[in-house]
């Protein structure tokens, strides 16, 4: 009838049984001091990273760096896309390190009823403005994509020609963009990128620049029209 020895001795006394087949079993191994930290770092990353910008400055103004690591992770990208396109890529690392940097100085000062992003774009637009004015007298300064490197890798393997001639055609078109931003002035060229190439809005633009929004509107519309003119000269149809 399918009765063991083993299910007998259970039935007569399963504390034992109990006891003896977990002698059987795998003992665990207890964590160590560094796993214990490790998982409690995991922990409250996970934590922060459900938390809003307003929390982690929160945390950040009692000196919890890990809290600045989460606002540096969420806003980096979006830093360092803008200062490429304000500064051609100059310097670009230390552009990005510099704004992070004023901006864990400056946390004292932040008034917690604005936006964290809006007081940060607001640093990215310093840094860009003064990185542009030490770069005022290398107007011949090197432009960030390098053509031999995109030409070496559009080479590099075995491509189709139609490849290489859509890659070499858009290569170009990114050359020209940045050459029409570099004719702009500052201050058009700054509403154009925000608002054209980073999809910030008008008021958040305002808010950042501390400036009316009509006149966020009024830079847009002469930036566009410059830049315009500019690439219909070097026979780009639109």
């Amino acid at each position: 009838f399918g009765i063991t020895s083993a299910s007998v001795m259970f039935a007569v006394n399963p504390v034992n049984s109990y006891r003896s087949t977990q002698d059987f079993a795998p003992k665990s191994t207890p964590l160590s001091a560094s796993d214990s930290k490790t998982m409690a770092l995991k922990s409250k990353e996970a934590t922060f990273g459900e938390s809003s910008d307003h929390a982690l400055v929160q945390a950040c103004s009692q000196g919890d760096r890990q809290a600045f690591r989460e606002l540096y992770r969420r806003h980096h990208q979006k830093v360092r896309s803008t200062l490429f396109r304000l500064c051609d890529g100059a310097d670009l690392d230390d552009l990005v390190q510099d704004v992070f940097l004023k901006a864990w100085k400056g946390l004292a000062g932040f008034r917690q009823s604005a936006q964290f992003s809006t007081w940060l774009y607001r640093i990215t637009v310093n840094v860009a403005t003064d990185s542009r004015r030490q770069l005022a007298q290398r107007r011949d300064r090197q432009h960030y994509f390098s053509t031999s490197e995109q030409l070496e890798d559009m080479m590099d393997g075995a491509v189709s020609q139609s490849h290489n001639t859509s890659a070499l055609q858009n290569l170009h078109y990114q050359d020209l963009v940045h050459r029409a931003l570099a004719t702009l002035r500052d201050d058009h060229r700054f509403v154009l990128v925000m608002h054209d190439l980073e999809d910030m809005p008008q008021k958040e633009i305002a808010e950042i620049l501390q400036i009316p929004v009509g006149t966020v509107k009024s830079r847009l519309f002469h930036a566009r029209g410059a830049v315009r003119q500019f690439l219909q000269a070097q026979g780009v149809e639109l």
